[in-house]
């Protein structure tokens, strides 16, 4: 019976990650589990830490990843891939060249039995000022066009500097306990919604770096955060009508 998985905050391509390529490796042979039972894969933003595509040109790396997608396009494999905070200038080279669905927004799906909103979770709730502000200038045309005019060795080196010294700072904040403010907006946001629209009974996020699968609404929907593939290697699977958070292992 086919499946539908969900993944994100891969981070492929980050400076901080020690072994890139066994990075790399360890997600592409996810993608050939997967690939014996998936109707769909979603990921779910941050898949890459950095990528901006360029009128002509495209980032280099990440050759094996885009390929096993490729191969899973080519089997029949439905793929969405939905925008993060660090992958936020995706836009048509790969939606052309592997054959898979690019989502800047969330969006409500039904599948095997749900009702299921997607997100990748920094675009949801309410988030601080300055995050607000930061994200309003990444997703700004104006912005953009000035961003492309930079050349791409500087502002590759720009933006990769700025992710290592975002994760390093907040590697202290990493041992609070998973109900801090990030994952309560979240909570709250689903909650919310799930009143508005009742119908909708799961809600699947990324961003956190969190794995976690919550019942929420007083029973009535389910709250998962996917975690992420820098330490945890988590993601969830819809099978038969249910939903499990799970860690792969080779």
């Amino acid at each position: 019976m086919s499946k539908h998985y969900f993944i994100s905050d891969l981070h492929l391509g980050a400076a901080y990650i020690t072994h890139p390529r066994a990075h790399e490796q360890r997600v592409t042979q996810f993608l050939d589990a997967v690939k014996r039972d998936a109707a769909s894969l979603w990921l779910l933003g941050d898949v890459l830490d950095y990528w901006f595509e360029y009128r002509n040109v495209v980032p280099r790396g990440h050759v094996r990843f885009f390929g096993k997608l490729a191969e899973l396009a080519d089997s029949g494999i439905e793929i969405h891939w939905f925008t993060g905070n660090h992958d936020v200038w995706l836009r048509d080279y790969l939606r052309d060249e592997i054959g898979l669905t690019v989502h800047h927004s969330s969006t409500t799906v039904d599948l095997d039995g749900h009702r299921i909103f997607l997100a990748h979770g920094d675009d949801v709730g309410r988030q601080p000022t300055m995050y607000r502000f930061t994200r309003w200038c990444f997703h700004n045309p104006v912005c953009q066009w000035l961003y492309a005019a930079i050349h791409p060795r500087w502002a590759t080196a720009v933006a990769t500097g700025w992710s290592a010294s975002n994760r390093t700072r907040r590697k202290p904040a990493r041992k609070r306990p998973p109900t801090g403010n990030a994952f309560a907006r979240l909570l709250e946001f689903a909650e919310a919604h799930h009143r508005q629209c009742p119908d909708v009974d799961t809600f699947i996020f990324g961003h956190l770096h969190m794995a976690r699968l919550e019942t929420i609404a007083s029973g009535q929907a389910q709250l998962v955060c996917l975690g992420e593939w820098l330490n945890q290697d988590t993601y969830a699977v819809l099978d038969n009508g249910v939903l499990e958070l799970n860690h792969f292992t080779s």
